[in-house]
């Protein structure tokens, strides 16, 4: 079983838009798909889910759609869900671009459920891959700037450990619905050696069954590391 999966939640806008409603009815459905997903993710045994919900491009979206995702934001924190399934939740992001009611909702379930062991989830927000590792970047400079630490002992472990996933494994699996076969500006650094799977369901579609596929398929793969086949299975003389 993959320890964690990743998921660029794609398709939300076209599933409305091809039964004639307007794009935040696919995205409320899509809300629903996080519920449905997670919660069999945690009956599965997977210990972290990671969800793509915004980006930073997304800003740029007409005014109505994006005061409407972040109305969903509010709505769709239902501590019910979280506490149901013993999941703690989490946000990854730059935060000082989100509305201040919305931070003191994520903030408020963030800290009610801190105590959930059985999976962390966690949301992308107000996220992009080189968002993230630029605010790493700067970071880091600033500890050798203050003399904190020496640039000759910057290494991989480093790095990983200012970006806004430090406190989980990087993906075993990501997942990308409705179509599109791209990474989308996520993750960048920690799926360097994770598997991808893409589907052409879009979100709101994306059942239990078609997680069992993506984990199938996972399952099905040889991870090499950069190694070869056989060093993997051990059989190299």
């Amino acid at each position: 079983m993959p320890q964690h999966i990743a998921i660029i939640m794609d398709g939300n806008g076209r599933w409305a838009k091809e039964k004639g409603k307007p794009r935040t009815y696919g995205h409320q459905a899509g809300v629903d798909a996080i519920t449905r997903i997670a919660s069999e993710s945690a009956r599965m045994g997977i210990k972290y889910v990671t969800c793509y919900a915004f980006s930073t491009e997304n800003w740029n979206r007409p005014d109505d759609e994006v005061s409407a995702l972040m109305g969903l934001v509010l709505t769709a924190l239902e501590e019910e869900i979280f506490m149901k399934n013993d999941i703690r939740f989490n946000v990854i992001g730059d935060r000082s671009r989100m509305p201040d009611d919305v931070n003191r909702k994520l903030r408020e379930v963030e800290e009610h459920t801190a105590n959930n062991k059985r999976m962390l989830l966690t949301a992308a927000l107000s996220y992009s891959s080189r968002w993230e590792i630029t605010d790493a970047m700067k970071k880091i400079a600033q500890e050798v700037k203050d003399g904190k630490l020496d640039v000759n002992e910057i290494t991989d472990d480093t790095v990983a450990k200012h970006l806004q996933t430090y406190n989980m494994p990087d993906p075993d699996l990501l997942i990308r619905t409705g179509g599109e076969e791209r990474v989308s500006n996520y993750l960048l650094w920690q799926i360097a050696y994770s598997e991808l799977y893409f589907c052409d369901t879009y979100w709101p579609d994306f059942s239990e069954d078609d997680l069992h596929k993506a984990i199938e398929s996972y399952q099905q793969r040889q991870r090499r590391y950069g190694k070869t086949g056989e060093q993997v299975e051990g059989t190299e003389e």
